[in-house]
């Protein structure tokens, strides 16, 4: 199964929108800011293991993280971009 394949067939598990990659750009400054200990998910715990990249909701408020080629699709665990 290619990465795309599964891409089509993921949705935010709470709205079910589309999901997209995350820009490198911004998996970026989501692991500076988890580095600095700035980051918070949704349920408002700090994020302390970096992402390898991540899954941003159709209408860009969330972010599902990929850690180890392994997407997360736990609401308690999306991030909100701002």
């Amino acid at each position: 199964m290619t990465n795309e394949h599964l891409l089509s067939i993921l949705c935010c598990p709470e709205t079910h929108q589309a999901l997209q990659w995350a820009d490198e750009e911004v998996v970026n400054r989501l692991n500076q800011a988890i580095e600095e200990g700035r980051l918070a998910n949704r349920q408002g715990e700090t994020v302390q293991e970096k992402i390898d990249g991540g899954l941003v909701r159709e209408d860009g408020k969330y972010l599902y993280p990929v850690r180890q080629e392994i997407p997360v699709l736990l609401l308690d665990e999306a991030i909100p971009l701002e």
